[in-house]
C-alpha cells in the first residue's frame, strides 16, 4: 500500500493513486482528498472509493513540485498518509502530508533546448614519425577504470519514499544488502535526526524486506508486502 504514480511519457503530469487503509479510517462513511491542488476545499475534495484493504483515489496533477495533502474523514477529522514522500509541519501544530512529483526525465529530455551543432575541428596534419623519435615516444599509460558506486532502489521498501531513501543513502545505506544488515535502532536514529516530521515512520521491517530483495526473492517480497500496511506488520 502508500502512494502510487505513474509519470506519463509525453506531458509533464503524473497519475497519482492515493491508498489509505481501512484501519485509519474506522468504516467511515465518507473520506475525500484535500491539499493545495484542491486549495482544502472539501466541496472540491477527491473522493476516495471504499475497498476491502483500503479506500482509493486516482487524480492526475502537473510534474516538477511537491503538493502537500490530508485525508478528511466524514468531515470531521483528519488523516496522514502512512507512506508519504515526506511530512510539513504547520503553525496548527500538525503535520501535513507530503507528494513529490519531479518532472519525468523522458518529459525533460524532449522540453530541453537542442544545442546548435559545432562545425567539427580541423585535424592538424601528420607529423612525420623518424625511427628515432619513434623510440623516443612511449604508450600513454592506460587509465584505471573508476570504480562505480554501487546502488539499490530502496524506495522498493514499503514505506521508504524519496526522502527517506536519499537519508539511508546520506548514512551509507545504499543497497538492499546494507539495509538488511542494519539494526532498527540504527535507522530510527536516521529518522529522528532528520526532524519530527520523519519519526512517524516505522522502519521494524525494512531490513525484512531489504533481505528480500537483496536475494530477488521479488515474489516473496511482493506477499510480504501486501500483508503491511506503509510498511508497518
Amino acid at each position: 500500500m502508500g502512494l502510487k504514480k505513474q509519470f506519463s511519457k509525453s506531458k509533464p503530469v503524473c497519475k497519482v493513486t492515493f491508498d489509505l487503509p481501512v484501519e485509519a479510517v474506522n468504516g467511515a462513511k465518507e473520506v475525500l482528498v484535500l491539499g493545495e491542488f484542491n486549495d482544502w476545499q472539501a466541496e472540491n475534495g477527491l473522493k476516495m472509493k471504499a475497498g476491502k484493504k483500503a479506500y482509493t483515489a486516482v487524480l492526475e496533477l502537473p510534474t516538477g513540485r511537491d503538493y502537500q495533502f490530508r485525508y478528511l474523514i466524514d468531515q470531521d477529522h483528519w488523516a496522514n498518509d502512512w507512506a508519504a514522500d515526506g511530512y510539513v509541519p504547520t503553525p496548527y501544530g500538525v503535520d501535513n502530508s507530503l507528494i513529490n512529483l519531479p518532472v519525468a526525465e523522458t518529459v525533460a529530455v524532449k522540453i530541453k533546448a537542442v544545442p546548435a551543432k559545432k562545425a567539427p575541428a580541423k585535424k592538424p596534419p601528420a607529423k612525420k614519425v623518424t625511427a628515432k623519435t619513434a623510440v623516443a615516444t612511449k604508450a600513454p599509460a592506460k587509465k584505471a577504470a573508476a570504480k562505480k558506486t554501487v546502488k539499490d532502489d530502496l524506495k522498493k521498501i514499503e514505506g521508504i519514499g524519496p526522502k527517506i531513501a536519499g537519508l539511508l543513502v546520506e548514512a551509507g545505506i545504499k543497497t538492499f544488502a546494507d539495509l538488511s544488515k542494519a539494526k532498527v535502532t540504527t535507522l530510527r536514529e536516521v529518522l529522528q535526526n532528520a526532524g519530527s516530521r520523519f519519526k512517524m515512520h516505522d522502519p521494524s521491517t525494512w531490513a525484512q524486506q531489504a533481505k528480500l530483495a537483496a536475494k530477488g526473492a521479488w515474489d516473496e517480497l511482493k506477499t510480504l508486502q501486501d500483508k503491511l500496511n506503509g510498511g508497518r506488520a
